[in-house]
C-alpha cells in the first residue's frame, strides 16, 4: 500500500508482505520483512501447536527470543522500534492503501501471513483456531487455520474440509486466495450471511495457504518484479528447499494396490483402501521432505472427507488416479469413484469465471475445453506418488487438484480479479463436503462408537473406514445404493440408502451385534460369569457348525464313491 509504504525503510511488495516470513536457519539471509519484524525470529513451538488463544502463545515466544543471545544481538541491529503492525497495535482502521475498496484486499494485507491469520482470530475469535502441523526444511511452521463453529474440537457427524495452497512455492495464486478466503468467511459469518453460516456450522474447515513456504521464499527472490512471467524462473521454488517435488514424495499405494490384485487368486480379497505406507518409506534415510511428512501426520490425526489441492500455470481440474498403469505417460487410469470425482472436478471449473469462458485463450499448447476443462491425472500425465493419490487409497478423503490460473505467480494488481474469478467456485466445492450418506456405527448393547467400522457400497470397489467416535461419511452421487458394514467382532448389517439431488447428506447409521465368540472373549477377559443368553447363543452356535461341517462331510464322501463307481464302470 502507497501510504504504508511511507512507514518503512525498505519498500514491500503486496505480496512479498502477506508472506509466512521468519527467521531461517543459519546461513539464509533474512529478508526485508523479517528484518522490520524480528520478533518472529526462532519461534519454539512443536509441531500441531494451538497458537489462537488470546495470542498467549505467541506472546510467550516472545519472551523466551528476549532470553535468547544471539536474537538479542539481532535485534540490537535493528535502529528503530516496533511499528505496531505484527502486535496489531496499529489497527486494520489505521492503515490506508489504494485497494480498500476491495472486499479482503485491503491495506492489512500488509501484514505477515501469521499476523494476517491472528487478525482474523481476533476479529473471528469464536470460529477460528490458528495451529501449526509441523515446520519445513529451514524450519518455516506449516500453519493452518481452523474454522468450525467449535474451533478445536472434532464434533460427532461434521465433516472435516481441507483446502492446501503452495505445494509448489512458485505457485503463489493458491495461497493468496486461501488467506482471503479465511477472512471472507470471518467477515459473511459476522454479517449473517446465510449460506456462510451453514457452512462453518456445518463444516469443520482448515486452510493450510503454504505447503511448501522454503520455495516460496526463492520464488519471491528469483522471480523479483517479473511476477507472472514464463520467462522469470518457470520452475524457480517449485521444488522444496532439498530440491524435492512435494507431488511426487508421497508413498506410491497405486502400484503396491494393483501389484496386489494381480497376484492374488481372488483380486477382491486384496484391500481397495487404508493401504498401509510401505516399510521403506519409514526408514529415517527415506528421502521424504519433512514437509510431506507433516501432511501424512496431518491426514492420519484428522478424519478429511473431501480436500482440494491449488496450483497454477494451467486453468484445468484434474481428478485421480494421478498414476497410470505399468508407468504409462499418458493413460486414462479412472477410481472406482470415476463418477463422483467427474463431478467434483465440473463443480468447480464450471463455477470458475475464466473456465468456464468459452472464449478464454489457451495457457499453453493444451486446449482442456474440449474436456469441459477437467481431465483424468493419468491422462494428462502420469504423478506416481502424488498427494491426490495417497489421499484416496491411504484415508477416507477424496481429493482433487484445481491448476487456478495459468501465471503460477501474478502481480499484486492481478489479485482482485482473481479472487473474483474462484470466490463461488471455493465456495461451492467446499459444499460438496455434505453429498452422499453419513451416520454413525454403534454398538448394539453399550450404545458406543465402533471404530475402524468397514463401510462397504455395493458395486463401489473403494471401502472407507468409520472415525474414532464411530461416524463415517461416503460420498456418493444421487442414487440408490446397496450399503454393508462390517467391524471385528460384530456381525455384518445391510441396509438400502438413498441419495437425493438435495445438497445434503442422507443418514444411514448402522447398529451392530458382536459375535457370540467376541462376546466371550470380553467375559472371560474380564473374569466374568457367562451369561445364560450367551451360553444359549454359543451352544446354537456350535450346533450350525456341527451340522455344516457333518453335511460338507457327506458331500465329500458322496463325490468320492461316485468317481469309484465311475472307475469301475469304464
Amino acid at each position: 500500500p502507497e501510504e504504508t509504504q511511507k512507514l518503512f525503510p525498505t519498500t514491500l511488495k503486496w505480496t512479498e508482505a502477506v508472506t509466512v516470513v521468519e527467521q531461517s536457519r543459519d546461513g539464509v539471509t533474512p529478508t526485508a520483512a523479517t528484518k522490520l519484524n524480528s520478533s518472529t525470529v526462532k519461534e519454539k513451538q512443536s509441531n500441531s501447536t494451538d497458537v489462537s488463544e488470546g495470542n498467549k502463545g505467541m506472546n510467550e515466544e516472545e519472551e523466551q527470543d528476549r532470553e535468547d543471545p544471539k536474537t538479542k544481538d539481532e535485534k540490537a541491529e535493528l535502529d528503530c522500534p516496533p511499528l505496531g503492525l505484527e502486535s496489531l497495535g496499529v489497527d486494520d482502521s489505521q492503515i490506508r492503501a489504494s485497494s480498500h475498496q476491495r472486499t479482503g484486499l485491503g491495506p492489512h494485507r500488509g501484514r505477515l501471513n501469521i499476523q494476517l491469520m491472528k487478525s482474523v482470530t481476533e476479529e473471528c475469535p469464536d470460529i477460528t483456531r490458528v495451529y501449526t502441523i509441523g515446520k519445513s526444511y529451514m524450519g518455516l511452521k506449516l500453519y493452518v487455520m481452523e474454522i468450525s463453529d467449535n474451533p478445536g474440537k472434532h464434533e460427532l457427524g461434521e465433516p472435516e474440509f481441507r483446502y492446501v495452497a503452495g505445494m509448489h512455492g512458485n505457485e503463489a495464486l493458491g495461497r493468496e486466495l486461501v488467506l482471503n478466503l479465511m477472512q471472507y468467511l470471518c467477515k459473511e459469518y459476522k454479517k449473517g450471511t446465510q449460506r456462510v453460516v451453514r457452512l462453518v456450522t456445518e463444516t469443520r474447515i482448515h486452510l493450510l495457504p503454504s505447503m511448501n513456504p522454503d520455495g516460496y521464499e526463492v520464488a519471491y527472490e528469483k522471480v523479483g518484479d517479473a511476477r507472472g512471467s514464463e520467462l522469470a524462473g518457470w520452475a524457480e521454488g517449485r521444488y522444496s528447499f532439498e530440491g524435492i517435488d512435494l507431488n511426487h514424495n508421497f508413498p506410491d499405494l497405486n502400484n503396491i494396490m494393483w501389484d496386489d490384485q494381480e497376484s492374488a487368486a481372488d483380486g477382491t480379497k486384496v484391500s481397495n483402501h487404508y493401504i498401509p505406507i510401505p516399510e521403506y518409506y519409514t526408514q529415517e534415510d527415506a528421502m521424504v521432505a519433512p514437509e510431506t511428512r507433516a501432511i501424512i501426520s496431518w491426514m492420519q490425526d484428522i478424519p478429511f472427507v473431501l480436500s482440494a489441492n491449488l496450483h497454477g500455470g494451467e486453468l484445468v481440474v484434474t481428478y485421480p488416479f494421478d498414476c497410470t498403469r505399468d508407468w504409462a505417460p499418458q493413460e486414462d487410469t479412472p477410481t472406482a469413484d470415476d463418477a463422483f470425482f467427474r463431478w467434483l472436478a465440473t463443480v468447480y471449473a464450471s463455477t470458475h469465471l475464466v473456465l468456464a469462458n468459452p472464449d478464454r485463450r489457451i495457457c499453453h499448447y493444451e486446449d482442456f475445453q474440449m474436456h469441459n476443462n477437467i481431465i483424468n491425472g493419468g491422462a494428462w500425465h502420469t504423478v506416481p506418488g502424488s498427494m491426490n493419490d495417497f489421499s484416496y487409497l491411504h484415508t477416507n478423503c477424496f481429493e482433487v487438484t484445481v491448476e487456478l490460473s495459468c501465471d503460477k505467480f501474478p502481480h499484486a494488481n492481478e489479485l482482485p480479479v482473481e479472487w473474483e474469478n474462484n470466490k463461488e467456485s471455493l465456495l461451492v466445492y467446499m459444499e460438496q463436503v455434505h453429498r452422499g450418506i453419513k451416520g454413525v456405527i454403534t454398538d448394539k448393547i453399550t450404545k458406543q462408537g465402533i471404530a475402524n467400522a468397514v463401510i462397504k457400497v455395493e458395486d463401489h470397489d473403494h471401502d472407507i473406514r468409520s472415525a474414532n467416535d464411530g461416524d463415517y461419511w461416503r460420498l456418493l452421487n444421487p442414487g440408490e445404493y446397496k450399503v454393508v458394514v462390517w467391524a471385528e467382532g460384530y456381525f455384518p448389517s445391510m441396509r438400502r440408502c438413498h441419495v437425493g439431488m438435495e445438497p445434503h447428506p442422507t443418514i444411514c447409521d448402522f447398529t451392530l451385534t458382536k459375535t457370540p465368540i467376541q462376546r466371550l472373549k470380553e467375559i472371560r477377559a474380564k473374569g466374568e460369569k457367562i451369561p445364560k443368553d450367551l451360553q444359549l447363543r454359543l451352544r446354537a452356535l456350535r450346533m450350525r457348525k456341527l451340522r455344516a461341517s457333518t453335511k460338507a462331510i457327506n458331500r465329500r464322501r458322496e463325490s468320492q464313491q461316485l468317481q469309484m463307481r465311475r472307475a469301475r464302470s469304464s
